[in-house]
Formats: structure tokens, C-alpha cells, sequence
């Protein structure tokens, strides 16, 4: 009994000292990595913190030292979407880094895993890890992507700016879109780009200017105008301003592409008999900002919007509106210039929410086609 009783202390003793060893350590081990790598980020438990902080410090050979002194500048793309440890892994891959997993962690480590950008970079094994991590940051980045959406209007390409990576603030970008350094000739005189701004993707360098991206924009969209596409303008008597004011419709009206010629051929009868185009788009685009719905494109309509006292109404002014109201994509302006050959007058969304449409030459077809 008595050897029993004396080894009791000795125990509580190394428990006791395996708890304090274990809580110096989560002290010491965040701290040294704080020392070393920066400060941690505020996202972090406690336990990540020092499981992250671990790893750095036992991998600190391979975040502290370039993966070649010598080693030659590449391209690094960044694609959408991709996840940290993709990206880790492409970069051991390439020979710019000497390991993924510390270059990870030193990423989470800091915080910056939440602010890399896709894009292309410049970058060389003759950098530090922990060098190529700071490259990654936006403010680092050379080349970004900038993409429009068909269908979108000045406003929506501006509000997309300040999470593109690019020097531009919406504000620079609406001044030098709403009036053009360089505008093709076909503009009439005071244009804005509204319509003119290329829909797709754009791979651009990180200092473009406003004034740069808006002629780029305009540029691309008028290389699209080929000689097809004028020429069919033309055999319908519409200027190219005219032709795009009219895609731009048929963009915001149109759900799947296939219907695109037939709603132009709709709007083309209404014209040649001097009847009011009535379409929604126009009345959204007169109306402006939607506080309430946080929208550019106000749905539903009601009684008083279609009364809006606006050019752009086409409920009570006939023939096309002033300009564009959109930025028409490919298949707007294809349709525009080689419509379908239709005897319709009128269309109506199917009460389905398929995004198709039920066409009728006459008045009382299209009121039958109303959802119940």
C-alpha cells in the first residue's frame, strides 16, 4: 500500500507536466509562426491556428527558399473557380514552388487564400513561396478577365468592376462610356457606347483605363459587324444604329436564342405598319434603377410604369426608341439582319416559365394565349 501511495504524486506530476508542455506549446508554436510568417488570420480557431502554424514552422525550408536562384520568369494562369490546393499543386507543379502543402497552409496562414484573383501572373522559381504568395495578390495581378453579359446595360458592365480586378470605379467607366474618346461613324452625334459594348470575355493588363477598356469594348463590337450583318441591316432599311437599337430589344426580349429571328420578325411587321412596338424592355430601361427589387429591369410591370413619360416608351411612341437599351450579343444582331418570315403580330411568354413564347397574328389570339 504504501509504494502504491507513493507513486501517485510522481504521476500527477508528469500529468501535470504534459498539460503544461501541451499549453506552452499551443502558446509557443503560434507565436514563433507569428514571428515568422505574419500575423494569423482572425477566420482561424485556435486549433487551426496551430495546426497551420505547425506546419509552417516545420516546413519553413521549404516557404524561405526559391525553388531555383536561376530559374526563368513564367506564365502562371489562374483559372475560375480553382480551389488553393489546385492551385498549390499546379504551382510544385510548374517548378515555381518547392512544396504545395506549407505554400498552402501559409496561404490560409495569412488570409490571402480569400483574396486571389483569377488571372495571369508573372512569376519565377527564383522567388520565395512565400514571394510568389504576396505576387498573388489582386493588387499583384498583370492580366485580368473582364467579361459582359448579353443583355446587360451600361450600369451592369460598371457595377461589375470593382470585383474584376481591374483600376477602374464605376463611376470612370459610365463618364467614358456615356461619352466615347473614339466612336465609329455609324454613332450619331452625343452617343453613348449603350449597345456598342462587345459581349464575351476579355483577358486585359491590370492598369487599363476606363477610357482604354470603353474603346476595346466598342472596338470588338464593331469588328463583329461583318459585311453579312450590314448588308442585311441594309435590305431592311436600317442604319447600323438603328440595327443595334433593335438587337438590343430582341436580346432582353428573347429567353432561348432560337426564337431570336421570329421576335425580330414580329417587330419588323409592327414597323413596316407603323404600329407601336409595345415591348417591356423599353419601359424597364426608361424606368431606371429598381430600389425595391435591386434591379435594373423592373418585373412586373404595372398599369402606370407602361405610362412613363419617356422616348424610350414603345407603348406610346411608335417606330424604335432613341438607341440601344442593351448590349446585344452575336445571335441579337444575326437575327436583326436574317429574320424568319412570319405573319405575327404579337407574342407572349408560355405561362410554362419554359422562357418560350406563344406567337398569333391577331388581337384576340394573343389574349387567349393570357395565363389564367
Amino acid at each position: 500500500m504504501n509504494r502504491h501511495r507513493s507513486c501517485f504524486p510522481s504521476l500527477l506530476l508528469v500529468l501535470m507536466i504534459i498539460v503544461l508542455s501541451v499549453v506552452a506549446a499551443a502558446i509557443s508554436v503560434p507565436a514563433l509562426a507569428w514571428k515568422s510568417f505574419g500575423a494569423p488570420s482572425r477566420t482561424l480557431n485556435s486549433w487551426q491556428r496551430f495546426n497551420y502554424a505547425l506546419d509552417l514552422l516545420v516546413n519553413a525550408r521549404d516557404l524561405n527558399q526559391a525553388r531555383s536562384p536561376i530559374g526563368a520568369e513564367q506564365t502562371f494562369v489562374i483559372q475560375p473557380g480553382e480551389s488553393v490546393s489546385r492551385i498549390s499543386q499546379r504551382l510544385e507543379s510548374a517548378g515555381l514552388i518547392r512544396s504545395a502543402q506549407p505554400f498552402r497552409s501559409y496561404l490560409i496562414w495569412t488570409g490571402m487564400d480569400t483574396i486571389i484573383q483569377t488571372g495571369t501572373y508573372r512569376l519565377s522559381p527564383a522567388q520565395t513561396a512565400q514571394a510568389i504568395a504576396q505576387a498573388l495578390k489582386s493588387t499583384m495581378l498583370t492580366d485580368v478577365p473582364f467579361s459582359v453579359l448579353p443583355g446587360w446595360r451600361m450600369e451592369e458592365v460598371a457595377e461589375s468592376l470593382p470585383t474584376s480586378g481591374l483600376v477602374i470605379t464605376p463611376a470612370e467607366f459610365l463618364a467614358a462610356a456615356s461619352f466615347p474618346a473614339v466612336a465609329p461613324d455609324f454613332f450619331p452625334a452625343g452617343a453613348s457606347a449603350e449597345g456598342f459594348l462587345a459581349v464575351g470575355k476579355n483577358i486585359l493588363p491590370r492598369s487599363t483605363n476606363a477610357e482604354q477598356l470603353v474603346s476595346l469594348l466598342i472596338q470588338n463590337f464593331t469588328t463583329e459587324l461583318t459585311p453579312e450583318l450590314r448588308t442585311g441591316f441594309a435590305a431592311h432599311g436600317l442604319s447600323v444604329y438603328q440595327a443595334v437599337t433593335l438587337a438590343s430589344i430582341i436580346q432582353r426580349e428573347a429567353v432561348v436564342e432560337n426564337e431570336m429571328p421570329v421576335i425580330a420578325s414580329v417587330f419588323y411587321n409592327r414597323l413596316a405598319i407603323d404600329m407601336p412596338l409595345q415591348t417591356d424592355p423599353t419601359i424597364q430601361y426608361a424606368l431606371g434603377f429598381n430600389v425595391s427589387q435591386a434591379t435594373w429591369w423592373t418585373n412586373p410591370l404595372s398599369a402606370q410604369d407602361l405610362q412613363v413619360n419617356s422616348p424610350y416608351n414603345t407603348y406610346t411612341h411608335a417606330g424604335l426608341p432613341p438607341g440601344p437599351i442593351s448590349n446585344p450579343g452575336l445571335a441579337a444582331l444575326q437575327a436583326v439582319a436574317t429574320p424568319a418570315e412570319s405573319s405575327y403580330y404579337y407574342f407572349q411568354a408560355r405561362c410554362d416559365k419554359s422562357g418560350l413564347h406563344n406567337f398569333s397574328e391577331t388581337l384576340e389570339q394573343h389574349q387567349q394565349n393570357n395565363c389564367q
